[in-house]
């Protein structure tokens, strides 16, 4: 049995409601979905909250997916895009993190952390500048490692578009952290 062919199954199963099938489909994909949600909003409360609320949409939703060889991850990640779409579109983008929940132990070394947040910072607005696509594959090949293949599946685009999705968006992202850089 083939993993397309494993993977229409566990789809069968869940719509005809296996508990199992669920359970399977959430361990399998939930800490890509986690990761995916996180990298996005920099918030564990609100990454865990939208990404129960995937697989709350995964339940309520399954009978409407129609399995044509493409992984119920790339499904889940467009949920999971709707979802912060949504959820930036009601917040407005502003973000705010406690500091105590940040605060470090007292063994790391506070100037490196430092540095590792404004360079995250820089990453995340230059980030934000790219196309969605751009953006999508970046993540998607550097950020969860998936390979080109792997990506152009997630995102039903050729191998040809995210490997061009991936250079522009490199090249967009240099140029960029480059301005950024000449601007501080």
């Amino acid at each position: 049995m083939t993993n397309q062919d494993a993977e229409q199954l566990l789809v069968e199963r869940a719509k005809n409601s296996d508990p199992a099938a669920f359970t399977e489909i959430y361990d399998q994909c939930q800490p890509a979905i986690y990761r995916y949600i996180y990298y996005r909003v920099d918030d564990t409360a609100i990454a865990e909250d939208l990404t129960a609320e995937v697989f709350v949409r995964l339940v309520e939703r399954i009978d409407r997916f129609n399995y044509r060889g493409q992984p119920v991850l790339a499904w889940l990640y467009t949920i999971a895009h709707n979802l912060l779409t949504d959820h930036y579109r009601r917040a407005g983008r502003v973000t705010f993190t406690p500091v105590d929940e940040k605060l470090p132990a007292d063994n790391i070394d506070l100037e490196h952390l430092a540095e590792l947040g404004l360079l995250k910072q820089q990453l995340d607005r230059g980030l934000q500048q790219l196309t969605e696509d751009q953006r999508q594959v970046i993540v998607l090949k550097f950020i969860e490692e998936f390979s080109n293949a792997e990506a152009a599946k997630l995102i039903n685009k050729p191998i040809g578009a995210v490997k061009s999705l991936q250079h522009r968006g490199l090249a967009a992202l240099h140029r960029i952290l480059k301005k950024d850089e000449r601007n501080v």
